[in-house]
């Protein structure tokens, strides 16, 4: 049975997660060393008031995917795949050896950065639960005003697809996709219009900034978000990472890349939950668990279990 680690994206943040993080020394080798590297205690990143900025929400979610990767390393459990969703990707690129902890917080600091400064205020993200894509795609194309634009963005599953843009575009496309038999149409907890074209000056930027980082092979598989593929070329891992942000993450087909190759384990890092129920529907026949719900300690137990029985 493989087991494939997943690293969730902004959205899955709660005030203090940090704070909830396995206490071993591992995890605090981490979180001491990003303390140094920002120059700031990493416990003022995950207040309620500093999570209302996009660069110390995603930061957050990178020390944490990291700590947590650490804290399953030191116990001897190496996972035979990663994959992040969204900024959860820089969190894979470190685990899977591709670039250094340093590196990647230098990048998503910038990339919060830029993503804040690109659209401020008005602009955002929705989901819509239990609707075709191209229904919804429709729906979209109708609604489309350049002036309040919105856009598809990540499908995460077959009928759970987000998307992007302007408040008052995506509120009409929420509003009719209820009209139209959505199960659920709601906003998210995002205030930046990621994974769309809106985000091509940041993409342009975090592609300048990649390429004066060292990259290196990965030593675990790396299913990527724009073309749902494992990557083995750092090459097309800089490009991933660089493009994400202004292209659809195709998560849904990303994750049945894995199972396809043989993922019959998958346990998402803290904080969140998301990413594992949307396995555990997609996967009925897979074990899945998330830290966040199970603790380290049981999923820890579990992945050496199965491990065993190989």
């Amino acid at each position: 049975m493989r087991l494939a680690f997943l690293f969730p994206g902004q959205g899955s943040q709660k005030p203090e997660f940090l704070n909830e993080l396995q206490t071993c020394a591992a995890v605090e080798n981490v979180l001491e060393t990003v303390t140094d590297l920002l120059g700031k205690s990493v416990y003022k990143l995950d207040s309620k008031e500093a999570l209302a900025s996009t660069k110390a929400v995603q930061l957050s979610l990178l020390i944490a995917g990291v700590a947590t990767f650490k804290a399953f390393e030191a116990e001897g459990v190496k996972p035979d795949f990663v994959a992040g969703h969204s900024v959860g990707a820089f969190s894979a690129a470190v685990a899977a050896g591709v670039i250094e902890l340093k590196d990647a917080l230098k990048i998503v600091k910038l990339r919060g950065e830029l993503m804040e400064q690109a659209y401020p205020e008005g602009y955002g993200m929705g989901v819509i639960l239990g609707m075709e894509f191209y229904k919804l795609q429709s729906l979209v194309s109708y609604h489309f005003d350049e002036k309040y634009p919105v856009f598809i963005a990540n499908q995460n599953a077959l009928d759970q697809i987000t998307i992007s843009g302007a408040l008052h575009g995506i509120q009409k496309v929420l509003d009719d996709a209820r009209q139209n038999g959505a199960r659920c149409a709601s906003m998210l907890n995002v205030n930046t219009p990621s994974h769309c074209q809106l985000l091509s000056s940041v993409s342009d930027a975090l592609t300048t900034a990649l390429h004066n980082i060292k990259f290196h092979d990965p030593v675990i598989p790396y299913a990527g978000n724009r073309r749902a593929r494992l990557l083995s070329d750092p090459v097309d891992i800089r490009l991933d990472l660089a493009e994400s942000v202004s292209s659809p993450v195709q998560w849904h087909d990303a994750s049945t890349v894995l199972y396809e190759k043989g993922a019959r384990l998958f346990i998402e890092m803290p904080p969140g939950n998301v990413l594992s129920r949307l396995a555990a529907k997609a996967f009925p026949d897979a074990r899945v668990l998330s830290v966040a719900e199970n603790g380290f300690d049981n999923c820890q137990f579990i992945a050496k279990l199965e491990r065993l029985k190989r």
